[in-house]
């Protein structure tokens, strides 16, 4: 008979291997366990970020909801304002008071004082390229204002061409505040005479300041012409005021639609992900 190391042994009374069959016994000391079932749990960074997003961006949304009102009631004073009867600026204006007073009709008399005038810009008017001129108006009590009286081309500007009427002038115009500068506006330099954003304050310096009597008050002169006299105003130099209507830029309707359909979007992602990882777990063995 043959042996197999010890594996086979020969039984005395039947002529048959027996197998010992010790060494085919699992152990706990042996092999350890071929399968360990792993945990699952929805709590990862991927799907915590993802279900963030659309709260965040749903509530931006509903703050620029609430941010559109308020320019829609904004824009609707101001421009109740505007259509509110002309009334002729006091000699001497209470700054505190201007606020409540912007986009209000205002009627002035003076002479214009050209040898403080600022080109400010450049700006564009429909493809034209150019500046608006911003004079000080010299008035008959002696207090100064500076006048926007509007819009040049810059050939115009760089010649020096624009009108320069001598004697007294009536302006009808706008009463406005200081332009809020954003961070692409580049600073002003007085000194050079370049002017990039409506800063009353400085203007009102530049043209003598509180010396020379001049007021921080900026007036825009109306232009209620039609496309006509634009185009021949434009050719011969005088400045092309502005259009009596409310300019302020209401964006928030945009904004609106855009954070809406993030939270939109990124909610359906958030869904999708929860389930496909359902359908993940469901699948695991449990342990």
């Amino acid at each position: 008979m043959y042996r197999l190391s010890g594996s086979i042994r020969q039984s005395s009374r039947i002529g048959r291997p027996i197998y010992n069959s010790s060494r085919f016994q699992h152990t706990e000391k042996g092999v350890g366990s071929p399968y360990s079932a792993k945990r699952y749990t929805f709590l990862n960074p991927t799907l915590i970020t993802l279900g963030l997003i659309p709260v965040l961006t749903f509530a931006l949304g509903t703050w620029q909801v609430q941010r559109l009102k308020w320019k829609i009631n904004l824009i609707d004073q101001l421009s109740e304002k505007l259509q509110r009867e002309p009334i002729l600026l006091p000699s001497k204006v209470n700054l505190a008071a201007i606020p409540e007073f912007v986009f209000r009709r205002v009627t002035l008399r003076g002479r214009w004082d050209h040898a403080h005038s600022m080109l400010l810009g450049p700006r564009v008017l429909d493809g034209t390229n150019g500046y608006h001129l911003i004079t000080p108006l010299i008035r008959e009590n002696g207090s100064t204002v500076l006048v926007d009286r509007g819009f040049i081309s810059d050939h115009t500007a760089a010649k020096r061409k624009y009108s320069t009427p001598d004697g007294e002038v009536e302006v009808h115009g706008m009463l406005r505040e200081s332009q809020a500068r954003n961070n692409f506006t580049p600073d002003n330099s007085p000194a050079k005479g370049e002017w990039y954003w409506v800063d009353v304050a400085a203007m009102a310096d530049y043209a003598g300041g509180q010396s020379s009597n001049v007021q921080p008050v900026l007036v825009e002169e109306v232009f209620e012409g039609h496309g006509g006299d634009a185009a021949m105003r434009l050719s011969n130099g005088v400045p092309i005021g502005k259009l009596p209507t409310v300019d302020i830029r209401n964006a928030h309707a945009s904004y609106v639609a855009t954070w809406y359909s993030l939270s939109a979007v990124t909610t359906f992602m958030f869904i999708r992900l929860l389930l496909r990882q359902r359908r993940t777990s469901a699948r695991l063995p449990r342990q």
